[in-house]
């Protein structure tokens, strides 16, 4: 079949090149940007008197009857067509006739492609931001039901100061909320229509840019033609965004994969969202959390492939750049596909606060404030220092806590130590004096809580 560009060449390929070129079999997903930004060019073509108005009218019907026999399942895409733009100009020029050949007029597949793949990304990036701001308000839930129950903070997976679950889970949300942040920002460097810079020099028509993307909901225009059709830094930063937070949603995994494991049992995942063994039946695997922890990878390699694809381009448009949309595509509906299920296994995750306040105490988190307590009596530091640590070393040889040993006991190391020791010790204490912002206290949390709300509306 002879291509719709044929001219100074016959327009005929093989078959193994054709399909080898053929980009519809991953790009016909962006069919309504297509056509919209075609309504949106016909209508610019007819207000110019490029075209006449009558024939903008009738390719912005025909468009519309596209669109709509295709969303209802009465147009299927033809796979000979070499991509989506053709598929459509062909679909309008077999309904429409020598009408349906003035679409073109003014612009080339360059800038076409440019426009598309803008436009579907500004909607996938609308759609992760409400998938994040989801998550962002379960986590946040789940932090405020949680907001005094005691766990171990660690560090080197090491047992360190006493914090709150909530606290630990507002950490979390602080992470995502800077992802929207960064979706918003990359989003308002997306939205710059590059239609009307054409193959690479622009057009001798009379064409408004402005008007054209004023009406497919773009802030400007890309100020330079050759820019225009050549540049997909939006696409890396998106890329980069969704690599970002696919880190944080990673990192979230891999804590729950520990807490819901028999060593920590600090949390348990609803059976929905865990699966069983084939050969052990005592099995409740976390592979949703696991599965998300994979494919992380995934989309850092999506990332370093068009990084690599556009590091040797020389501007403007080269087919290389084709190859951005299959990294892009696969990227957008893993993070989404991740997302939809990790905010339902966090709102319906329960925790068991009685497993993390025995690994609280167990871990002798609150040693820092049993010296704290003797150098508030008189006693030097270092002093103080070692005898918390010669206590600590008894309630492991002697399977106890700091909490459970009697006055008695204390007095062995030191008379200074009375009755108010076990307030100061208590790891509710513990908590409620870290009073700094930011900090662990439950009003701090409850202070966290109110500015994530506040900021995720």
């Amino acid at each position: 079949m002879a291509k719709m560009w044929a001219g100074v060449t016959a327009g005929q390929t093989e078959k193994i090149a054709d399909d080898f070129n053929s980009s519809i079999h991953f790009d016909s997903r962006m069919y309504k940007q297509d056509i919209l930004g075609s309504m949106a060019h016909a209508a610019m073509l007819g207000k110019q008197g490029i075209i006449l108005n009558s024939e903008a009218e009738t390719l912005i019907s025909g468009l519309a009857d596209i669109l709509d026999d295709i969303e209802n399942d009465k147009l299927q895409f033809d796979m000979d067509c070499e991509d989506i733009h053709m598929f459509i100009e062909q679909e309008l020029t077999n309904r429409l006739g020598d009408i349906g050949k003035k679409l073109h007029t003014a612009r080339s597949r360059n800038d076409q492609v440019a426009l598309d793949i803008r436009m579907y990304l500004r909607d996938e990036t609308d759609t992760i931001i409400d998938y994040i701001r989801k998550l962002i308000a379960s986590v946040t839930d789940k932090a405020e039901e949680y907001k005094d129950s005691i766990m171990p903070g660690y560090t080197h997976l090491q047992r360190a100061q006493p914090i709150t679950f909530g606290h630990h889970l507002m950490a979390y949300a602080m992470m995502l909320l800077r992802d929207v942040d960064r979706f918003l920002d990359m989003r308002r460097r997306m939205n710059l229509s590059p239609i009307g810079s054409c193959a690479l020099a622009g057009t001798t028509y009379e064409t408004d840019r402005e008007f054209e993307a004023e009406k497919l909901g773009f802030d400007g225009i890309c100020k330079n033609s050759i820019d225009g059709v050549s540049d997909r830094d939006f696409v890396v930063e998106m890329l980069s965004c969704m690599a970002i937070l696919m880190m944080h949603l990673s990192r979230f995994s891999e804590e729950i994969i520990l807490w819901s494991s028999w060593e920590f049992k600090f949390v348990e995942l609803l059976d929905s969202f865990t699966t069983g063994s084939s050969i052990m039946p005592q099995k409740k695997n976390p592979d949703m959390a696991e599965l998300v922890r994979g494919k992380t990878g995934r989309v850092y390699g999506d990332l370093m492939a068009l990084l690599t694809t556009l590091k040797g381009l020389p501007l403007a448009y080269n087919k290389d750049m084709q190859e951005d949309k299959e990294a892009i595509f696969d990227a957008c509906d893993t993070v989404k596909m991740c997302l939809a299920v990790f905010e339902p296994m966090i709102k319906t995750m329960k925790a068991n606060t009685v497993n993390m306040k025995k690994a609280a105490q167990k871990g002798f988190i609150n040693a820092t404030d049993l010296a704290d307590y003797l150098v508030k009596k008189g006693l030097p530091f270092r002093s103080a220092y070692k005898i918390s640590g010669q206590l600590v070393a008894k309630c492991i040889k002697e399977d106890k806590v700091l909490e459970n040993l009697t006055l008695s006991e204390y007095k062995e190391f030191s008379e200074l130590f009375e009755e108010d020791l076990y307030k100061e010790i208590d790891l509710l204490t513990c908590v409620e004096k870290r009073i700094s912002k930011g900090g662990t206290g439950i009003k701090s949390v409850e202070e966290q809580i109110n500015y994530v709300k506040q900021k995720n509306n």
